[in-house]
Protein backbone atom coordinates (compact mmCIF):
# COMPACT_ATOMS: atom_id res chain seq x y z
CA UNK A 1 0.00 0.00 0.00
CA UNK A 2 1.64 3.27 -1.08
CA UNK A 3 2.32 5.58 1.68
CA UNK A 4 0.11 8.79 1.79
CA UNK A 5 1.49 11.71 0.42
CA UNK A 6 2.65 14.56 2.74
CA UNK A 7 1.00 17.63 2.37
CA UNK A 8 2.84 20.78 0.94
CA UNK A 9 3.15 24.05 2.46
CA UNK A 10 2.07 27.11 1.21
CA UNK A 11 2.55 30.68 2.29
CA UNK A 12 -0.82 31.47 1.49
CA UNK A 13 -4.31 31.21 -0.88
CA UNK A 14 -4.19 33.39 -3.76
CA UNK A 15 -6.97 36.16 -3.50
CA UNK A 16 -7.14 35.49 -7.79
CA UNK A 17 -8.00 32.32 -8.42
CA UNK A 18 -9.16 32.34 -12.57
CA UNK A 19 -8.14 33.64 -15.25
CA UNK A 20 -9.89 33.45 -18.72
CA UNK A 21 -8.56 34.99 -22.40
CA UNK A 22 -10.63 36.97 -24.25
CA UNK A 23 -12.37 35.22 -26.85
CA UNK A 24 -10.60 32.04 -25.26
CA UNK A 25 -10.57 28.41 -26.47
CA UNK A 26 -13.96 26.78 -25.30
CA UNK A 27 -13.78 23.58 -23.01
CA UNK A 28 -12.42 22.68 -19.65
CA UNK A 29 -10.43 24.89 -17.80
CA UNK A 30 -6.80 24.29 -17.21
CA UNK A 31 -6.91 23.44 -13.16
CA UNK A 32 -3.05 24.51 -11.88
CA UNK A 33 -3.32 23.15 -7.78
CA UNK A 34 -2.16 25.46 -5.07
CA UNK A 35 1.04 23.49 -4.30
CA UNK A 36 2.00 24.08 -8.16
CA UNK A 37 1.02 27.76 -7.42
CA UNK A 38 3.27 28.10 -4.60
CA UNK A 39 6.42 26.60 -6.55
CA UNK A 40 5.76 28.92 -9.46
CA UNK A 41 5.69 31.43 -6.87
CA UNK A 42 8.78 31.10 -5.19
CA UNK A 43 10.81 29.66 -8.07
CA UNK A 44 9.59 31.81 -10.88
CA UNK A 45 7.90 35.12 -9.31
CA UNK A 46 10.51 35.47 -6.53
CA UNK A 47 13.33 33.37 -7.73
CA UNK A 48 14.09 31.43 -4.93
CA UNK A 49 16.29 27.99 -5.54
CA UNK A 50 14.69 24.54 -6.29
CA UNK A 51 16.88 23.69 -2.94
CA UNK A 52 15.28 26.94 -1.29
CA UNK A 53 12.05 26.47 -2.41
CA UNK A 54 12.07 22.59 -1.50
CA UNK A 55 12.54 23.70 2.27
CA UNK A 56 10.30 26.24 2.58
CA UNK A 57 7.51 23.88 1.25
CA UNK A 58 8.79 20.91 3.35
CA UNK A 59 9.45 18.58 0.47
CA UNK A 60 12.16 17.10 -1.75
CA UNK A 61 13.77 18.76 -4.41
CA UNK A 62 12.94 16.57 -6.90
CA UNK A 63 9.76 16.88 -6.15
CA UNK A 64 10.34 20.30 -6.68
CA UNK A 65 11.36 19.95 -10.09
CA UNK A 66 8.63 17.64 -10.88
CA UNK A 67 6.23 20.33 -9.81
CA UNK A 68 7.51 22.48 -11.48
CA UNK A 69 7.64 21.01 -15.04
CA UNK A 70 3.61 20.15 -14.42
CA UNK A 71 3.04 23.49 -13.70
CA UNK A 72 4.83 25.42 -16.39
CA UNK A 73 3.33 22.91 -19.20
CA UNK A 74 0.05 23.67 -17.81
CA UNK A 75 0.09 27.27 -18.15
CA UNK A 76 1.78 26.67 -21.53
CA UNK A 77 -1.15 24.71 -22.32
CA UNK A 78 -3.63 28.20 -21.54
CA UNK A 79 -0.82 30.79 -22.85
CA UNK A 80 -0.48 28.73 -26.20
CA UNK A 81 -4.10 27.16 -26.76
CA UNK A 82 -6.03 30.07 -24.94
CA UNK A 83 -7.75 28.28 -22.62
CA UNK A 84 -8.66 29.18 -18.87
CA UNK A 85 -6.60 29.05 -16.10
CA UNK A 86 -8.36 27.91 -12.40
CA UNK A 87 -6.05 27.76 -9.47
CA UNK A 88 -7.71 25.22 -6.96
CA UNK A 89 -7.48 21.82 -4.83
CA UNK A 90 -4.13 20.33 -4.01
CA UNK A 91 -2.26 18.67 -1.41
CA UNK A 92 -1.19 21.62 0.96
CA UNK A 93 -1.72 23.11 3.67
CA UNK A 94 -1.28 26.97 4.41
CA UNK A 95 1.70 27.89 6.46
CA UNK A 96 1.41 30.08 9.80
CA UNK A 97 4.23 32.11 9.09
CA UNK A 98 6.23 30.63 12.16
CA UNK A 99 8.65 28.57 10.48
CA UNK A 100 12.54 30.17 10.27
CA UNK A 101 12.53 29.66 6.73
CA UNK A 102 9.01 31.18 5.69
CA UNK A 103 9.09 33.52 3.10
CA UNK A 104 8.35 37.40 3.39
CA UNK A 105 4.53 37.63 2.62
CA UNK A 106 3.28 35.12 5.15
CA UNK A 107 5.52 36.39 7.80
CA UNK A 108 4.19 39.83 7.35
CA UNK A 109 1.00 39.44 7.55
CA UNK A 110 0.65 40.81 10.46
CA UNK A 111 1.26 44.56 10.14
CA UNK A 112 4.38 45.27 12.73
CA UNK A 113 6.41 43.40 15.05
CA UNK A 114 4.75 43.26 18.40
CA UNK A 115 2.52 40.67 16.36
CA UNK A 116 5.66 38.09 15.00
CA UNK A 117 5.72 34.94 17.21
CA UNK A 118 9.26 34.53 17.54
CA UNK A 119 10.51 38.02 16.49
CA UNK A 120 13.38 36.79 14.62
CA UNK A 121 14.13 39.20 11.23
CA UNK A 122 16.74 40.97 9.21
CA UNK A 123 15.81 44.56 8.96
CA UNK A 124 17.08 47.28 6.54
CA UNK A 125 16.82 51.12 7.03
CA UNK A 126 17.92 53.40 3.83
CA UNK A 127 21.20 54.87 5.79
CA UNK A 128 23.09 58.66 6.07
CA UNK A 129 25.18 59.27 9.15
CA UNK A 130 22.49 57.74 11.59
CA UNK A 131 19.42 58.78 9.74
CA UNK A 132 16.71 57.44 7.35
CA UNK A 133 17.64 58.66 4.22
CA UNK A 134 14.69 60.24 2.13
CA UNK A 135 14.93 58.45 -1.16
CA UNK A 136 15.49 55.12 -1.86
CA UNK A 137 16.19 54.67 -5.36
CA UNK A 138 19.34 56.90 -4.46
CA UNK A 139 20.16 55.45 -1.11
CA UNK A 140 24.50 54.84 -0.74
CA UNK A 141 23.81 52.65 2.31
CA UNK A 142 21.80 50.51 4.55
CA UNK A 143 21.22 49.82 7.78
CA UNK A 144 20.81 45.90 8.72
CA UNK A 145 19.57 45.09 12.12
CA UNK A 146 19.47 41.43 12.92
CA UNK A 147 16.42 41.08 15.20
CA UNK A 148 16.25 37.88 17.35
CA UNK A 149 13.41 37.48 20.51
CA UNK A 150 12.65 41.15 19.62
CA UNK A 151 16.24 42.63 20.48
CA UNK A 152 18.50 44.02 17.82
CA UNK A 153 21.42 41.52 18.40
CA UNK A 154 23.67 43.20 15.61
CA UNK A 155 23.57 46.00 13.24
CA UNK A 156 26.26 46.59 10.03
CA UNK A 157 26.43 49.72 7.62
CA UNK A 158 26.36 48.54 4.24
CA UNK A 159 27.69 49.97 0.81
CA UNK A 160 24.57 49.62 -2.14
CA UNK A 161 27.77 49.22 -4.45
CA UNK A 162 26.07 51.05 -6.90
CA UNK A 163 22.95 49.67 -6.99
CA UNK A 164 19.57 51.45 -7.60
CA UNK A 165 16.24 51.54 -8.40
CA UNK A 166 14.82 48.13 -8.50
CA UNK A 167 17.46 46.70 -8.81
CA UNK A 168 17.99 47.61 -4.56
CA UNK A 169 15.16 45.15 -3.88
CA UNK A 170 17.32 42.21 -4.92
CA UNK A 171 20.25 43.31 -3.50
CA UNK A 172 18.57 43.09 -0.18
CA UNK A 173 16.62 39.84 -0.79
CA UNK A 174 20.64 38.72 -1.10
CA UNK A 175 21.09 40.28 2.66
CA UNK A 176 17.83 38.00 3.45
CA UNK A 177 16.36 41.07 4.51
CA UNK A 178 12.53 40.84 5.27
CA UNK A 179 11.40 44.34 6.00
CA UNK A 180 12.56 47.60 4.71
CA UNK A 181 12.11 50.94 6.83
CA UNK A 182 12.67 54.02 4.23
CA UNK A 183 11.55 57.30 3.42
CA UNK A 184 9.85 58.25 -0.25
CA UNK A 185 9.93 55.19 -2.36
CA UNK A 186 8.57 54.71 -6.19
CA UNK A 187 5.76 52.19 -7.50
CA UNK A 188 8.15 50.14 -9.70
CA UNK A 189 10.68 49.96 -6.17
CA UNK A 190 7.23 49.19 -3.95
CA UNK A 191 6.48 46.37 -6.42
CA UNK A 192 10.21 45.01 -5.95
CA UNK A 193 10.39 45.17 -2.66
CA UNK A 194 6.59 42.94 -2.60
CA UNK A 195 8.09 40.36 -5.29
CA UNK A 196 10.87 39.59 -3.41
CA UNK A 197 8.78 39.35 -0.14
CA UNK A 198 10.40 42.22 1.32
CA UNK A 199 7.71 44.26 3.95
CA UNK A 200 7.72 47.84 3.18
CA UNK A 201 7.91 50.26 6.23
CA UNK A 202 7.93 53.79 4.37
CA UNK A 203 7.38 57.57 4.94
CA UNK A 204 9.46 57.80 8.00
CA UNK A 205 11.97 59.99 9.54
CA UNK A 206 14.36 60.35 12.16
CA UNK A 207 16.83 58.29 13.82
CA UNK A 208 17.37 54.70 11.83
CA UNK A 209 17.80 53.15 15.49
CA UNK A 210 14.79 54.59 17.19
CA UNK A 211 13.03 53.50 14.10
CA UNK A 212 13.66 50.02 14.35
CA UNK A 213 13.47 49.91 18.36
CA UNK A 214 9.87 51.55 17.41
CA UNK A 215 8.96 48.71 15.26
CA UNK A 216 9.56 46.52 17.64
CA UNK A 217 7.81 47.95 20.15
CA UNK A 218 5.19 48.58 17.58
CA UNK A 219 4.80 51.66 17.64
CA UNK A 220 6.74 52.39 14.31
CA UNK A 221 4.26 55.43 12.59
CA UNK A 222 4.90 54.89 8.89
CA UNK A 223 2.69 55.72 5.35
CA UNK A 224 1.62 53.02 4.08
CA UNK A 225 0.75 54.32 0.86
CA UNK A 226 4.35 56.77 0.74
CA UNK A 227 5.08 57.42 -2.95
CA UNK A 228 7.91 59.03 -4.81
CA UNK A 229 7.60 62.91 -3.79
CA UNK A 230 9.45 63.46 -7.13
CA UNK A 231 10.76 67.36 -6.06
CA UNK A 232 14.37 66.82 -7.21
CA UNK A 233 14.01 66.02 -10.86
CA UNK A 234 15.42 68.71 -13.05
CA UNK A 235 13.15 71.27 -15.11
CA UNK A 236 11.42 69.50 -17.45
CA UNK A 237 12.03 66.37 -16.34
CA UNK A 238 9.04 64.41 -15.41
CA UNK A 239 8.56 60.77 -13.86
CA UNK A 240 6.75 60.00 -17.19
CA UNK A 241 10.30 60.31 -19.19
CA UNK A 242 11.95 58.04 -16.96
CA UNK A 243 9.69 55.66 -15.88
CA UNK A 244 9.33 56.61 -12.56
CA UNK A 245 6.56 54.54 -12.01
CA UNK A 246 8.78 51.70 -13.62
CA UNK A 247 12.21 51.70 -11.47
CA UNK A 248 11.10 53.63 -7.64
CA UNK A 249 13.00 56.88 -8.39
CA UNK A 250 13.26 57.27 -4.77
Amino acid sequence: MPRPQRRRRICFEPEVCRFAPEGGAEGRAVVLSLDEFEVIRLVDAQGCTHEQCAAQMEISRTTVTEICERARRKIADCLVNGRELVIEGGNYRVCDGSAACCCGPCRFRKSTMEHEEDGNMRIAVTYDNGEIFQHFGHTEQFKLYEVQDGKVVRSQVIDTLGSGHGALAGFLRLHEVTALICGGIGGGARMALEQAGIKLYGGVQGSADAAVQAFIDGKLEYDPDVMCSHHDHGEGHTCGDHGCGNHGCH
